[in-house]
């Protein structure tokens, strides 16, 4: 086994100036996967994540298909790679998504989002870090596996690169029914999180849950002169911000009953470091109570992330009949997502001023993850972990939520799964100048690779 793990390091060392190179053509295909945007990118980036991983020469069969949502309508591509098992080895379930966020605002990016550009030790673009670097993480390691094993290698691989993350995983659910047989693995390794920071490694245990929907608050039948009117009948502006403001305590804590926060435990962290990493101005102060790890992981958040409103410029003197903002609410772990629901829904039927109504709609809800520790693939992952990144792996938690987590556990019970990931403090996933800290990728990558031939070296019946 010493010669083999010496052969995976030096097969991924040689190999990185290509996967960098792949995955800077990958970057270059803006697959957006929001209804707004062009359809195709996202199919020209799913043939591409099919090449590649047809072009490692280690699966039996590479397809791309696609899945219809809950209300019927045709998700996006995803890329579907498998190869069986032998001699009892164990199968490892490769996830990782091809589709992106949307850029935002070309003049906020440094250079352009879909032009991947390196600036000193970091890779930026629109997906270098989410997820695409995930996709090419899996990508190198079973190239490293071909090198090192070639036909030799007994275990079993399925590789499932969705298409629509980052539109919700519309159709996940009924992806892994129509394709559950093919999907079946005893360890998934899901790549799409963080670590510590550049220099530590991190396998992610808890996640929280999400709930967002479309909140209007109405108020008049029509819009009324401000001057004439203003005063004595409510606006639907104003009903809103009033009742946005129910939603958080004079610090900034979550003050809707019935979200609940977890009590984990974690680790110490400065609110000086936060600050840094948020990008808090000057004099701006963190919201919430206790430890600030704790506000991230183990409590409920809620945030506006959009309002329909009039622009500043196309503003008129005149009282808006009705406002909608989209609210996207962040549920610890332990909690019910749909009882999180119930609990907002109440709050903001029992909290709205003016009898103004109220409307919620466009809902998606996605469940908390706690991830069972006491495997033996977790103490595999660590030590691989360890092993490639010269120092000891943490345990964390993230505020963000990968709710499809929940489906993978309902539909494989047995499976273990590990959350792992290329990002770090500075990534900045989701925003402009988003970027790849390549060394981290490089690591990530051994990690990965290491891990797999250990599992490759004997059967599932020899693991406790």
């Amino acid at each position: 086994m010493e010669r083999r793990e010496a052969g995976i390091r030096s097969a991924v060392a040689a190999a990185l100036p290509t996967t960098v190179a792949d995955l800077t053509d990958l970057i270059r295909i803006p697959s957006v996967s929001w209804e707004a945007f062009d359809p195709s990118q996202v199919r020209a980036s799913a043939e591409a994540v099919a090449a590649l991983f047809d072009g490692t020469g280690m699966f039996e069969r590479v397809t791309v298909s696609t899945a219809v949502t809950e209300s019927g309508e045709s998700g996006q591509p995803a890329v579907l790679a498998t190869r069986a098992a032998r001699n009892g080895r164990p199968t490892v379930l490769l996830y990782a998504h091809h589709d992106v966020q949307p850029p935002g605002d070309d003049a906020d990016w440094d250079s352009p989002p879909f032009e991947p550009t390196v600036r000193g030790d970091r890779l930026y673009g629109r997906g270098s870090a989410d997820d695409k670097a995930g996709v090419l993480s899996h990508v190198a390691a079973v190239r490293a596996l071909a090198d090192v094993y070639g036909e030799e290698l007994e275990l079993g691989l399925v590789a499932f690169i969705e298409g629509e993350e980052e539109f919700g995983s519309r159709s996940f659910a009924n992806f892994l029914e129509a394709n559950r047989e093919a999907l079946a693995a005893d360890v998934i390794i899901v790549a799409d999180s963080d670590n510590w920071n550049v220099d530590t490694p991190a396998l992610t245990v808890s996640l929280r849950g999400n709930v967002t929907f479309k909140l209007t608050v109405s108020t008049l039948a029509h819009a009324s002169h401000s001057g004439m009117f203003g005063g004595a009948a409510p606006d639907a502006m104003l009903a809103m911000v009033r009742l946005l403001a129910t939603l958080h305590d004079a610090d900034g804590s979550v003050a809707v009953d019935g979200l609940t926060s977890s009590g984990q435990p974690t680790p110490d962290s400065s609110e000086a470091g936060f600050a840094l990493d948020a990008g808090l101005l000057d004099g701006v102060t963190p919201i919430g109570t206790g430890p600030i790890l704790a506000r991230l992981w183990a409590k409920p958040a809620i945030t506006v992330t959009g309002i329909d409103a009039p622009s500043v410029a196309n503003a008129s003197n005149t009282l808006l009949p009705k406002v909608s903002v989209r609210l996207s609410a962040r549920i610890a772990p332990g909690q019910d997502a749909r009882s999180a629901l119930s609990a907002l829904e109440t709050h903001l039927r029992t909290h709205v001023p003016f009898g103004a109504h109220v409307d919620i709609s466009d809902v998606d809800t996605g469940q908390p993850f706690l991830v069972d520790t006491t495997g033996w693939a977790v103490a595999e992952a660590k030590q691989a972990m360890a092993d490639a990144w010269g120092v000891p792996a943490v345990e964390t938690g993230v505020g963000g939520s990968i709710p499809f987590i929940a489906d993978l556990v309902r539909v494989f019970p047995d499976a273990q799964i590990l959350v792992t990931g290329v990002e770090d403090p500075d990534t900045r996933a989701h925003s402009p100048n988003e970027s790849l800290h390549l060394g981290v990728f490089r690591r990530a990558i051994l990690t990965e690779a290491l891990l797999l031939a250990r599992l490759a070296e004997s059967p599932l019946s020899e693991r406790g």
